[in-house]
Protein backbone atom coordinates (compact mmCIF):
# COMPACT_ATOMS: atom_id res chain seq x y z
CA UNK A 1 0.00 0.00 0.00
CA UNK A 2 1.22 3.48 -0.51
CA UNK A 3 -0.62 7.08 0.20
CA UNK A 4 -1.23 7.90 -2.91
CA UNK A 5 -3.30 4.69 -3.23
CA UNK A 6 -6.40 5.88 -0.79
CA UNK A 7 -5.71 10.06 -1.50
CA UNK A 8 -8.59 12.15 -0.65
CA UNK A 9 -11.11 8.87 0.18
CA UNK A 10 -11.88 8.25 3.66
CA UNK A 11 -10.50 4.65 4.96
CA UNK A 12 -12.88 2.05 5.98
CA UNK A 13 -11.93 -0.34 8.55
CA UNK A 14 -10.16 -2.92 5.92
CA UNK A 15 -8.12 -0.21 4.89
CA UNK A 16 -6.74 1.19 7.92
CA UNK A 17 -6.19 -2.71 9.34
CA UNK A 18 -3.79 -3.10 6.02
CA UNK A 19 -1.57 0.12 6.76
CA UNK A 20 -1.39 -0.71 10.55
CA UNK A 21 -0.17 -4.76 10.08
CA UNK A 22 2.53 -3.08 7.96
CA UNK A 23 3.88 -0.81 10.24
CA UNK A 24 3.29 -3.20 13.32
CA UNK A 25 5.37 -5.77 11.23
CA UNK A 26 8.09 -3.85 10.59
CA UNK A 27 7.93 -2.40 14.42
CA UNK A 28 8.30 -5.58 15.58
CA UNK A 29 11.15 -6.65 13.61
CA UNK A 30 12.97 -4.23 15.47
CA UNK A 31 11.40 -3.00 18.33
CA UNK A 32 14.44 -5.27 20.88
CA UNK A 33 17.14 -3.37 18.97
CA UNK A 34 15.94 0.15 18.75
CA UNK A 35 14.71 -0.29 22.36
CA UNK A 36 18.54 -2.13 23.52
CA UNK A 37 20.81 0.98 21.00
CA UNK A 38 18.09 3.92 22.57
CA UNK A 39 17.96 4.28 18.54
CA UNK A 40 14.90 5.94 17.07
CA UNK A 41 12.64 3.47 14.83
CA UNK A 42 13.81 5.18 11.08
CA UNK A 43 11.89 1.76 9.65
CA UNK A 44 8.74 2.52 11.17
CA UNK A 45 8.69 5.99 10.53
CA UNK A 46 9.37 5.09 6.84
CA UNK A 47 6.55 2.91 7.04
CA UNK A 48 4.47 5.37 8.77
CA UNK A 49 5.10 7.30 6.06
CA UNK A 50 4.44 4.80 2.63
CA UNK A 51 1.30 3.95 4.26
CA UNK A 52 0.07 7.00 4.58
CA UNK A 53 -0.54 6.05 8.01
CA UNK A 54 1.42 9.20 9.40
CA UNK A 55 -1.40 11.20 7.38
CA UNK A 56 -4.28 9.60 9.56
CA UNK A 57 -6.01 13.31 11.31
CA UNK A 58 -5.64 15.38 7.73
CA UNK A 59 -9.15 15.41 6.19
CA UNK A 60 -10.05 13.94 3.14
CA UNK A 61 -10.13 17.53 1.54
CA UNK A 62 -6.37 18.40 1.86
CA UNK A 63 -5.78 14.55 0.55
CA UNK A 64 -5.77 12.52 4.15
CA UNK A 65 -7.87 9.83 5.11
CA UNK A 66 -10.04 12.18 7.16
CA UNK A 67 -9.66 9.77 10.42
CA UNK A 68 -11.09 10.90 13.98
CA UNK A 69 -10.42 10.17 17.49
CA UNK A 70 -11.41 6.69 17.48
CA UNK A 71 -9.23 6.04 14.65
CA UNK A 72 -6.36 7.71 16.38
CA UNK A 73 -7.04 5.85 19.76
CA UNK A 74 -7.48 2.64 17.92
CA UNK A 75 -4.24 2.82 16.12
CA UNK A 76 -2.02 4.33 19.06
CA UNK A 77 -2.71 0.99 20.81
CA UNK A 78 -2.05 -1.24 17.81
CA UNK A 79 1.37 -0.25 17.59
CA UNK A 80 2.05 0.15 21.12
CA UNK A 81 1.48 -3.76 21.44
CA UNK A 82 4.67 -4.67 20.16
CA UNK A 83 6.85 -1.45 20.41
CA UNK A 84 5.05 1.65 22.50
CA UNK A 85 7.71 3.98 21.65
CA UNK A 86 6.37 3.41 17.85
CA UNK A 87 3.06 3.99 19.51
CA UNK A 88 4.12 7.03 21.20
CA UNK A 89 5.61 9.08 18.50
CA UNK A 90 2.78 7.99 15.91
CA UNK A 91 0.36 9.39 18.54
CA UNK A 92 2.49 12.76 19.38
CA UNK A 93 2.78 13.32 15.82
CA UNK A 94 -1.19 13.20 15.31
CA UNK A 95 -1.33 15.54 18.50
CA UNK A 96 0.50 18.20 16.52
CA UNK A 97 -1.53 17.69 13.15
CA UNK A 98 -5.12 17.54 14.89
CA UNK A 99 -4.14 21.21 16.48
CA UNK A 100 -3.11 22.39 12.56
CA UNK A 101 -5.95 21.28 11.09
CA UNK A 102 -8.07 22.68 14.08
CA UNK A 103 -6.09 26.18 14.46
CA UNK A 104 -3.33 26.41 11.45
CA UNK A 105 -5.76 28.80 9.52
CA UNK A 106 -3.31 29.32 6.22
CA UNK A 107 -1.11 27.24 7.52
CA UNK A 108 -3.62 24.31 6.57
CA UNK A 109 -3.12 24.68 2.55
CA UNK A 110 0.58 24.48 3.02
CA UNK A 111 1.34 21.39 5.81
CA UNK A 112 -1.77 19.17 5.66
CA UNK A 113 -1.08 17.73 1.84
CA UNK A 114 2.40 17.19 2.74
CA UNK A 115 1.70 15.11 6.18
CA UNK A 116 -1.06 13.65 3.79
CA UNK A 117 1.76 11.98 1.41
CA UNK A 118 4.04 11.23 4.37
CA UNK A 119 6.51 13.88 4.07
CA UNK A 120 6.13 15.99 7.05
CA UNK A 121 6.73 14.42 10.23
CA UNK A 122 6.13 16.74 13.49
CA UNK A 123 7.60 16.57 16.60
CA UNK A 124 6.17 18.81 20.05
CA UNK A 125 8.43 21.23 21.86
CA UNK A 126 6.52 21.76 24.67
CA UNK A 127 9.15 21.09 27.35
CA UNK A 128 11.71 23.29 29.09
CA UNK A 129 14.67 23.09 31.49
CA UNK A 130 12.57 25.29 34.17
CA UNK A 131 9.16 24.41 34.34
CA UNK A 132 9.79 20.75 32.90
CA UNK A 133 6.56 19.20 31.43
CA UNK A 134 4.42 22.18 32.70
CA UNK A 135 2.16 23.18 29.44
CA UNK A 136 1.02 26.06 30.15
CA UNK A 137 3.78 28.17 31.13
CA UNK A 138 7.26 29.01 29.47
CA UNK A 139 10.05 30.88 30.47
CA UNK A 140 11.13 31.78 26.87
CA UNK A 141 10.49 35.28 25.46
CA UNK A 142 9.81 35.36 21.97
CA UNK A 143 11.11 38.87 20.00
CA UNK A 144 10.10 40.09 16.47
CA UNK A 145 9.52 42.65 14.05
CA UNK A 146 6.10 42.01 13.39
CA UNK A 147 6.85 40.29 10.09
CA UNK A 148 9.26 37.56 11.49
CA UNK A 149 9.55 35.67 14.73
CA UNK A 150 12.63 34.80 16.10
CA UNK A 151 12.89 31.30 17.47
CA UNK A 152 15.78 30.98 20.41
CA UNK A 153 14.58 27.40 22.40
CA UNK A 154 16.21 24.84 24.29
CA UNK A 155 13.97 22.31 25.25
CA UNK A 156 14.95 18.99 27.90
CA UNK A 157 12.57 16.26 26.21
CA UNK A 158 11.35 16.45 22.68
CA UNK A 159 10.50 13.00 21.10
CA UNK A 160 11.77 12.00 17.44
CA UNK A 161 13.22 15.99 17.56
CA UNK A 162 16.33 14.87 15.70
CA UNK A 163 14.13 12.75 13.40
CA UNK A 164 11.21 15.45 12.59
CA UNK A 165 10.50 17.53 9.61
CA UNK A 166 9.06 19.96 11.72
CA UNK A 167 7.87 21.06 15.14
CA UNK A 168 5.32 23.01 17.09
CA UNK A 169 6.95 25.10 19.45
CA UNK A 170 5.52 26.81 23.13
CA UNK A 171 6.93 30.20 23.54
CA UNK A 172 5.75 33.42 25.12
CA UNK A 173 3.74 35.95 22.87
CA UNK A 174 5.56 38.79 21.78
CA UNK A 175 3.87 40.80 23.78
CA UNK A 176 3.37 38.54 26.89
CA UNK A 177 2.74 39.78 30.27
CA UNK A 178 3.33 36.86 31.69
CA UNK A 179 4.51 33.30 31.07
CA UNK A 180 1.09 31.56 30.74
CA UNK A 181 0.45 33.92 27.56
CA UNK A 182 2.23 31.35 24.55
CA UNK A 183 1.66 30.86 21.53
CA UNK A 184 2.27 27.63 19.13
CA UNK A 185 4.57 28.02 16.45
CA UNK A 186 5.51 26.43 13.44
CA UNK A 187 8.76 26.10 12.03
CA UNK A 188 10.26 23.43 9.36
CA UNK A 189 13.27 21.99 9.69
CA UNK A 190 15.10 24.16 6.96
CA UNK A 191 14.39 27.50 8.98
CA UNK A 192 15.73 26.56 12.17
CA UNK A 193 19.20 25.15 13.03
CA UNK A 194 19.10 22.21 15.28
CA UNK A 195 21.36 21.49 18.23
CA UNK A 196 21.50 18.18 20.43
CA UNK A 197 22.96 19.00 23.48
CA UNK A 198 22.59 15.79 25.27
CA UNK A 199 22.34 12.18 25.03
CA UNK A 200 19.03 10.21 25.76
CA UNK A 201 19.72 6.70 27.91
CA UNK A 202 16.47 6.24 30.23
CA UNK A 203 15.09 3.23 31.21
CA UNK A 204 12.50 3.07 28.93
CA UNK A 205 11.09 4.62 26.16
CA UNK A 206 14.08 4.42 24.38
CA UNK A 207 13.59 3.96 21.07
CA UNK A 208 11.57 7.85 21.23
CA UNK A 209 15.19 9.30 21.23
CA UNK A 210 13.89 11.46 23.22
CA UNK A 211 17.45 13.81 23.04
CA UNK A 212 17.00 17.65 24.14
CA UNK A 213 17.65 20.23 21.62
CA UNK A 214 18.34 23.58 20.99
CA UNK A 215 16.14 24.85 18.26
CA UNK A 216 17.09 28.55 16.85
CA UNK A 217 15.87 30.47 13.77
CA UNK A 218 13.59 32.88 12.25
CA UNK A 219 9.93 32.18 11.01
CA UNK A 220 6.96 34.31 9.52
CA UNK A 221 4.87 35.72 11.91
CA UNK A 222 1.97 34.25 10.13
CA UNK A 223 3.79 30.29 11.21
CA UNK A 224 2.01 31.03 14.03
CA UNK A 225 -0.98 28.42 15.13
CA UNK A 226 -4.11 30.48 16.86
CA UNK A 227 -3.57 33.91 17.57
CA UNK A 228 -0.76 34.80 19.58
CA UNK A 229 -1.26 34.16 23.16
CA UNK A 230 -3.95 31.81 22.76
CA UNK A 231 -2.19 28.73 23.27
CA UNK A 232 -4.01 27.83 26.73
CA UNK A 233 -7.61 27.41 24.47
CA UNK A 234 -5.50 25.13 22.10
CA UNK A 235 -4.13 23.21 24.83
CA UNK A 236 -7.04 22.65 26.89
CA UNK A 237 -9.59 21.75 23.43
CA UNK A 238 -6.85 19.38 21.58
CA UNK A 239 -3.77 19.17 23.29
CA UNK A 240 -5.01 17.52 26.48
CA UNK A 241 -7.75 15.60 24.96
CA UNK A 242 -5.35 13.96 22.23
CA UNK A 243 -2.25 12.98 24.46
CA UNK A 244 -4.49 11.78 27.45
CA UNK A 245 -6.38 9.87 25.23
CA UNK A 246 -3.49 9.13 22.82
CA UNK A 247 -1.05 8.14 25.62
CA UNK A 248 -3.62 6.41 27.48
CA UNK A 249 -4.01 3.97 24.05
CA UNK A 250 -0.18 3.19 23.94
CA UNK A 251 -0.06 2.50 27.27
CA UNK A 252 -2.98 -0.17 26.96
CA UNK A 253 -2.23 -1.63 23.56
CA UNK A 254 1.27 -2.24 25.65
CA UNK A 255 -0.69 -4.23 28.42
CA UNK A 256 -2.68 -6.09 26.50
CA UNK A 257 0.25 -7.07 24.44
CA UNK A 258 1.81 -8.38 26.93
CA UNK A 259 -1.45 -10.25 28.34
CA UNK A 260 -1.50 -11.48 24.62
CA UNK A 261 1.90 -12.65 24.83
CA UNK A 262 1.57 -14.73 28.53
CA UNK A 263 -1.67 -16.36 27.42
CA UNK A 264 -0.36 -17.59 23.99
CA UNK A 265 2.36 -18.63 26.11
CA UNK A 266 0.28 -20.50 28.98
CA UNK A 267 -1.76 -22.77 26.46
CA UNK A 268 1.09 -23.47 24.86
CA UNK A 269 2.63 -25.16 28.29
CA UNK A 270 -0.68 -26.32 29.30
CA UNK A 271 0.62 -29.94 29.56
CA UNK A 272 3.46 -28.53 32.03
CA UNK A 273 1.30 -26.01 33.87
CA UNK A 274 -1.68 -26.12 35.96
CA UNK A 275 -4.72 -23.52 34.31
CA UNK A 276 -6.75 -24.52 37.17
CA UNK A 277 -4.68 -23.24 39.70
CA UNK A 278 -6.80 -20.50 41.84
CA UNK A 279 -3.64 -18.61 42.09
CA UNK A 280 -2.82 -18.60 38.11
CA UNK A 281 -6.39 -17.69 37.39
CA UNK A 282 -7.06 -14.56 39.95
CA UNK A 283 -4.13 -13.13 38.85
CA UNK A 284 -5.35 -13.25 35.18
CA UNK A 285 -8.79 -12.06 36.45
CA UNK A 286 -7.10 -9.08 37.97
CA UNK A 287 -4.52 -7.72 35.25
CA UNK A 288 -8.12 -8.04 32.54
CA UNK A 289 -9.93 -6.32 34.62
CA UNK A 290 -7.70 -3.25 35.00
CA UNK A 291 -7.12 -3.39 31.24
CA UNK A 292 -11.18 -3.92 30.62
CA UNK A 293 -11.61 -0.86 33.11
CA UNK A 294 -9.03 1.44 30.87
CA UNK A 295 -10.87 0.52 27.80
CA UNK A 296 -14.03 1.54 29.22
CA UNK A 297 -12.93 4.94 30.53
CA UNK A 298 -11.20 5.31 27.12
CA UNK A 299 -14.06 4.55 24.88
CA UNK A 300 -16.59 6.29 27.40
CA UNK A 301 -14.33 9.10 26.66
CA UNK A 302 -13.77 9.20 23.13
CA UNK A 303 -17.87 9.03 23.18
CA UNK A 304 -18.40 12.16 25.07
CA UNK A 305 -15.49 14.32 22.91
CA UNK A 306 -17.85 13.41 19.84
CA UNK A 307 -20.97 14.47 21.08
CA UNK A 308 -20.01 17.04 23.93
CA UNK A 309 -20.12 21.29 22.13
CA UNK A 310 -18.00 22.08 25.27
CA UNK A 311 -14.62 20.14 25.45
CA UNK A 312 -13.29 22.72 27.93
CA UNK A 313 -16.35 21.77 30.27
CA UNK A 314 -15.17 21.40 33.88
CA UNK A 315 -16.95 17.45 34.26
CA UNK A 316 -15.29 17.38 30.91
CA UNK A 317 -11.80 18.17 31.94
CA UNK A 318 -11.90 16.16 34.75
CA UNK A 319 -13.04 13.09 32.95
CA UNK A 320 -9.80 13.49 30.42
CA UNK A 321 -7.59 13.89 33.23
CA UNK A 322 -9.01 10.64 34.61
CA UNK A 323 -8.45 8.45 31.66
CA UNK A 324 -4.90 9.56 31.96
CA UNK A 325 -4.42 8.79 35.81
CA UNK A 326 -6.22 5.84 35.32
CA UNK A 327 -4.40 4.21 32.73
CA UNK A 328 -0.82 5.41 34.13
CA UNK A 329 -1.89 3.20 36.78
CA UNK A 330 -3.54 0.20 36.23
CA UNK A 331 -1.39 -0.22 33.06
CA UNK A 332 1.68 -0.76 34.69
CA UNK A 333 -0.16 -2.81 37.57
CA UNK A 334 -1.37 -5.36 35.00
CA UNK A 335 1.88 -6.17 33.42
CA UNK A 336 3.99 -5.82 36.81
CA UNK A 337 1.58 -8.73 37.99
CA UNK A 338 2.32 -11.10 34.86
CA UNK A 339 5.38 -10.35 35.73
CA UNK A 340 4.58 -11.88 39.12
CA UNK A 341 2.43 -14.78 37.56
CA UNK A 342 5.41 -15.91 35.12
CA UNK A 343 8.67 -15.41 37.62
CA UNK A 344 12.18 -15.33 36.45
CA UNK A 345 12.94 -16.95 33.25
CA UNK A 346 9.42 -15.44 31.01
CA UNK A 347 8.52 -12.15 33.37
CA UNK A 348 12.21 -11.08 34.39
CA UNK A 349 14.97 -11.85 31.59
CA UNK A 350 15.54 -8.92 29.04
CA UNK A 351 15.82 -11.84 26.43
CA UNK A 352 12.37 -13.49 27.52
CA UNK A 353 10.47 -13.45 23.91
CA UNK A 354 7.34 -12.09 26.02
CA UNK A 355 9.26 -9.27 26.08
CA UNK A 356 7.49 -8.31 29.59
CA UNK A 357 10.22 -6.57 31.04
CA UNK A 358 10.54 -4.05 27.91
CA UNK A 359 6.68 -3.55 28.57
CA UNK A 360 7.49 -2.47 32.47
CA UNK A 361 10.11 -0.69 32.06
CA UNK A 362 8.20 1.60 28.93
CA UNK A 363 4.63 1.51 31.09
CA UNK A 364 7.21 3.23 34.31
CA UNK A 365 6.69 6.51 32.28
CA UNK A 366 3.54 6.66 32.17
CA UNK A 367 3.04 8.55 35.53
CA UNK A 368 5.81 10.64 34.92
CA UNK A 369 4.73 11.52 30.97
CA UNK A 370 2.85 15.03 32.25
CA UNK A 371 3.44 14.21 36.18
CA UNK A 372 0.36 12.14 38.18
CA UNK A 373 0.88 14.65 41.12
CA UNK A 374 0.63 17.58 39.07
CA UNK A 375 -2.47 16.32 37.27
CA UNK A 376 -4.22 15.68 40.49
CA UNK A 377 -3.53 19.34 41.73
CA UNK A 378 -4.66 20.67 38.50
CA UNK A 379 -8.24 18.15 39.35
CA UNK A 380 -8.42 19.22 42.53
CA UNK A 381 -9.18 22.81 41.62
CA UNK A 382 -11.42 21.63 39.01
CA UNK A 383 -13.27 19.46 41.39
CA UNK A 384 -13.82 22.87 43.69
CA UNK A 385 -15.62 24.25 40.70
CA UNK A 386 -17.99 21.43 40.13
CA UNK A 387 -19.93 21.39 43.49
CA UNK A 388 -22.96 19.48 41.64
CA UNK A 389 -20.83 16.28 40.98
CA UNK A 390 -21.55 16.61 37.01
CA UNK A 391 -20.42 13.23 35.11
CA UNK A 392 -20.46 12.91 31.61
Amino acid sequence: MTVTDLRSTRWGPTELDRAVAEVEAVAARHAAECDRDARFPGEALAALRETGLLGLMVPTGYGGPGGDLADLVRVSNRLSRTCMSVGMIFTMHCQQVAAIVGDGGALRDRLLPRIARGELYLASVTTEAATGGHLLSSGTASTGDGTVLHVDRFAPVVTGGQHADGYLITMQAPDAASPTQLSLVYAGRDQLEITVRGGWNPLGMRATHSAPLHLAGDVPMDQVVGAHGAFREIAVRTFAPLAHLGWAACWLGTADGALSRTVTLLRTERRRRDLDSELLLRRLSRVRQRLDTVHALISHTVDVLGRSADPTAVPVQLLVNAVKLTASEQCPAAVDELVELLGMRHGYLRDSELALERALRDLRSAPLNYSNDRLHAADGALVLMDREVRHV
